[in-house]
């Protein structure tokens, strides 16, 4: 039978090209160029938060940091607050939207219009094609990346091009016979690696690590061996391929845009935790979102 996260996996190159021509016009609360601008999300969100504060601040349109909403700083002067929420009812995020509130323009990109955080933030962007029945976020997360990196000014034809690919091609060889895995990134893919390893922990209770790829060799390789799979998100330090075969590890490196070959990742997980009798819809101990009681109750 298959599986609701299959089918959210399998929409993606779907749903970025909704995303990108939402894009193409104006979109309420994203930041302008120049903004000082804080971006907060929590478990996959925040990934994607740390992914699109890299792309914004290289690409010159501002300063940009990304914060788990539940360790954002008082007191910084930004000028915009963009939270990520797919639920809109994470308690950390509608937390801080309410503190910060007049002190900084608020905005918030979710999926369902019928929950909290719609008044919650001054604007609000609604990508509820991209939302999603399963706990295990995939769509969501990767569209919201999608429209960011559209507003930014990229051209997401070629990304969504290896979507297409990444959704139909055989994983890399050897790797699901791998029990340890290693996700490394540079600049904004290394947002992308820790969400990898956080797919891998949710949906197949797998082994997994993520560094940006520069920290790997201080200290990390040392866990490398034949039992291992270490996956690159984009280019790699010169020299480190080599390294890792030379401790029997599987190195992966995918001829994709980095987001396309964390569709792979996500096809990965969702395999692995199939063949060990696991719902990947329904991952142990998790909930779709997060909503925590007042400290009286």
């Amino acid at each position: 039978m298959t599986t609701h996260v299959e089918v959210e996996i399998a929409d993606q190159p779907a749903c970025w090209r909704r995303a990108a021509e939402l894009a193409a016009g104006p979109v309420a609360g994203l930041p302008e160029q120049g903004e000082r601008v804080a971006v907060v999300g929590c478990g996959t969100s925040f990934f994607i938060a740390q992914a699109y504060a890299s792309l914004r601040e290289s690409a010159g349109h501002g300063e940009t940091d990304a914060f788990a909403a539940s360790q954002m700083p008082t007191g910084r002067p930004y000028d915009r607050l963009l939270a990520l929420s797919r639920s809109g009812t994470t308690t950390e995020v509608l937390d801080l939207l309410d503190r910060v509130r007049g002190t900084m323009a608020t905005a918030a990109v979710t999926a369902d219009p019928d929950t909290p955080v719609m008044t919650a933030a001054d604007d609000v962007v609604v990508l509820d094609f991209a939302d999603e029945t399963s706990v295990v976020q995939t769509r969501f997360a990767t569209t919201a990346l999608s429209l960011f990196r559209a507003h930014l000014g990229e051209d997401l034809s070629p990304a969504i091009a290896d979507a297409e690919r990444a959704v139909h091609e055989p994983l890399p060889a050897g790797v699901t016979e791998r029990t340890q895995f290693t996700f490394l990134g540079e600049g904004w893919t290394v947002g992308l690696a820790d969400e990898a390893a956080l797919k891998m922990r949710e949906a197949s209770l797998s082994w997994t690590e993520s560094y940006p790829a520069k920290e790997y060799r201080h200290g990390p390789i040392a866990i490398t061996d034949e039992r291992s799979a270490v996956w690159m998100f984009g280019p790699a330090p010169e020299g480190l391929a080599a390294q890792v075969a030379d401790t029997g590890g599987l190195w992966i490196q995918q001829d994709l845009d980095p987001a396309a070959s964390l569709i792979a990742v996500q096809r990965l997980a969702v395999a692995l935790g199939t063949s060990r009798g696991l719902d990947p819809d329904a991952p142990r101990h998790l909930t779709r979102s997060v909503i925590l009681r007042p400290a009286s109750v």
